[in-house]
């Protein structure tokens, strides 16, 4: 089944090809982006503010996954990290180009710093160093779930555009779990 791209008046993209043929391949290779995974505590899309802080809805450009505070984060594809921050309301976080894809994981536990070889995100607890620049293969523990930046919980923030445009993760991992499902089926 292929569904189109459509970009709503807000930028998001509704919906997207199931059939991968913007990645150049299968769902096969993605990784689900945090173990030790509990449920989705916030979807993609206009909500509350979730501290209370306003009376207004606003867009969460993401999908909300509670995690135990600790549980390792990985890679959801192979690519480029081409943002490590730690100064923003998504707290310490990581941002991996895969083609026209940008996935973007917030509140992680850890820090920024720089030396010699660039910019680097670390978690020395968890054993974790990424660099700036770094190329990384898809399911790469890249962080741990933290509760840095604007939070309430323990969780990952996950944010996927393609394009430039937002997408509704929760699409993508339908699409994934279908196809790595057939895949499953198919292989026995």
């Amino acid at each position: 089944m292929t569904l189109g791209i459509v970009v709503s008046s807000n930028g998001a993209v509704n919906a997207l090809e199931a059939n991968q043929a913007a990645i150049g391949g299968r769902w096969l290779g993605a990784s689900f982006p945090v173990e030790n995974f509990q449920t989705y505590t916030s979807p993609f899309g206009y909500r509350s503010s979730p501290d209370g802080t306003g009376s207004s809805t606003q867009f969460h450009r993401g999908l909300d996954m509670a995690a135990p505070e600790g549980s390792y984060i990985r890679s959801w594809w192979a690519g480029k990290v081409v943002e490590v921050s730690d100064n923003s309301s998504c707290g310490t976080s990581v941002v991996i180009e895969s083609g026209q894809w940008e996935h973007v994981y917030c509140h992680m536990l850890g820090f920024v710093g720089q030396d010699a070889r660039g910019k680097y995100i670390t978690d020395r607890a968890g054993g974790m160093k990424i660099y700036d620049g770094q190329t990384l293969p898809a399911g790469t523990r890249i962080g741990r779930v933290g509760m840095t930046g604007r939070t309430t919980g323990p969780h990952l923030h996950w944010g996927l555009k393609y394009a430039s445009q937002w997408v509704d993760p929760a699409l993508v991992l339908r699409a994934m779990y279908a196809e790595q499902n057939r895949g499953q089926i198919s292989s026995r």
